[in-house]
């Protein structure tokens, strides 16, 4: 993938649906390592995600403490590993999350960024943070499936800032969730308007 075709996949406005744009070393990082269309595509739908979960928590948990652009920055690269494992963009596989940590590593990604290809499905490992937890429930909703384990783990963080009762932010995370979820056709269309080969 050339640097311009990433660039544009990750970059240009797009109306249906809108997305954000992918932030630029992230960008740099996905043409440097000839990350596929659909790929990029992918990344971007995440990021989007990511980016409303990361707004709503600012707006109505702002006593929670956590790293806004890791979490962005975590959801743009989290799959980049399938640069390498391709097989696993269109089909199951786990092998792209050790390699994309490895990968980012050797791109001179700090490790406490480069993780988020790794923990992006591990979410009850030992020493996950909330950063964490928001990247694995972005790569979630971005299609609409609800993993409630992985929220409830969300919740708690959320309950455990204020003291409000678990049930409260449940009610509050799941209407987030679901006007996110709202978005997933648009999406997974767009993502598959890409190919998954390499130009």
């Amino acid at each position: 993938m050339t640097a311009t075709s990433a660039a544009s996949i990750a970059t240009e406005d797009t109306v249906d649906p809108p997305l954000r744009p992918l932030p630029e070393r992230a960008v740099a990082l996905l043409a440097r390592v000839d990350a596929p269309p659909r790929l990029v595509a992918h990344l971007r739908a995440v990021h989007d995600a990511a980016a409303q979960l990361v707004e709503w928590v600012q707006r109505h948990c702002s006593g929670l403490e956590f790293d806004a652009e890791a979490v962005l920055f975590g959801a743009a690269t989290h799959d980049i590993g399938k640069a390498v494992h391709v097989a696993e963009l269109s089909g199951p596989g786990t092998r792209h999350e050790e390699a994309g940590r490895e990968l980012l590593l050797n791109h001179g990604v700090e490790g406490g960024l480069a993780r988020f290809a790794g923990t992006h499905s591990s979410w009850t490992a030992p020493g996950i943070g909330v950063e964490d937890l928001l990247v694995s429930l972005a790569d979630k909703v971005w299609k609409d499936k609800r993993v409630p384990e992985l929220e409830d783990l969300v919740v708690g963080r959320l309950a455990g800032v204020d003291g409000r009762p678990a049930w409260e932010w449940f009610l509050e995370l799941d209407e987030v969730l679901t006007g996110i979820g709202e978005g997933a056709g648009r999406r997974l269309a767009w993502q598959m308007s890409h190919p998954l080969a390499r130009r």
